[in-house]
């Protein structure tokens, strides 16, 4: 059973709500997404708000704004950004990213999206909501990236691998292109599981590397703990 909370070195997630807790996915993205010359910065499907409060840290001018449809959520990820070192600088918004609205553009979304498409649905609403793509498919999340960017900015996210290879073709229809892509491995014996990757409005030369989460288990390799180590306590 997972903890009730995961404390990182600038904040706590508490997590005894929510259907999906703290994992390697949502870290690995929120310290490898681009936010450095962000001003605006959109977190679609905050859980928790992990990866809102890593933006938070991580970029310290920004207004970042989260989206989370599921109301038990909603209240945890509330309740973590209260508690955090940056509470007047997250907004929160208990909507749909289909709902969501702005008169202004933002130059970051960062999304750890659902991820199973055809796979069977878990009993529990939550967990489903927060798994499946019932309730925000690849198409409504190029669309509500492709409406809410400017137009130099950045979508990133991470899938597994054959579900990020699906969703840089259908970008492409939105006139969206992967510009930056990391393949993570889980140990140097493993083929890649997840793609982290970056799309923009303008076509250009992908770029690709990758990273080796551990060596073996619990031996975190170099790369891994230079990505994670303004976050982890043990790293």
């Amino acid at each position: 059973m997972a903890n009730s909370y995961f404390k990182f070195k600038e904040f706590t997630i508490r997590q005894d709500q929510t259907a999906m807790k703290v994992g390697t996915d949502g870290v690995l993205l929120g310290a490898w997404a681009n936010l450095e010359h962000a001003d605006r910065i959109l977190d679609i499907g905050t859980g928790t708000g992990l990866i809102a409060l890593m933006a938070a840290q991580r970029n310290k001018k920004a207004r970042i704004e989260a989206v989370e449809i599921e109301y038990n959520a909603f209240i945890q990820a509330t309740e973590n950004i209260i508690a955090s070192p940056w509470p007047k600088r997250v907004k929160l918004y208990n909507c749909s990213i289909q709902e969501f609205s702005q008169p202004y553009f933002f130059d970051t979304i960062i999304c750890n999206p659902p991820f199973f498409i055809n796979s069977t649905k878990n009993p529990e609403v939550e967990r489903t909501l927060a798994r499946h793509t019932a309730s925000l498919t690849h198409a409504d999340l190029l669309s509500a990236a492709e409406r809410l960017l400017t137009e130099k900015g950045a979508l990133h996210i991470i899938l597994p691998v054959q579900e990020a290879i699906l969703f840089i073709h259908e970008a492409k229809s939105k006139s969206l292109y992967a510009s930056r892509i990391t393949q993570v491995l889980p140990n140097p014996d493993k083929m890649p599981n997840r793609y982290l990757m970056e799309f923009q409005k303008n076509p250009q030369k992908t770029v690709i590397d990758e990273i080796i989460t551990e060596l073996e288990r619990h031996l975190y390799s170099d790369a891994y703990k230079a990505l994670t180590k303004d976050f982890y306590l043990f790293i």
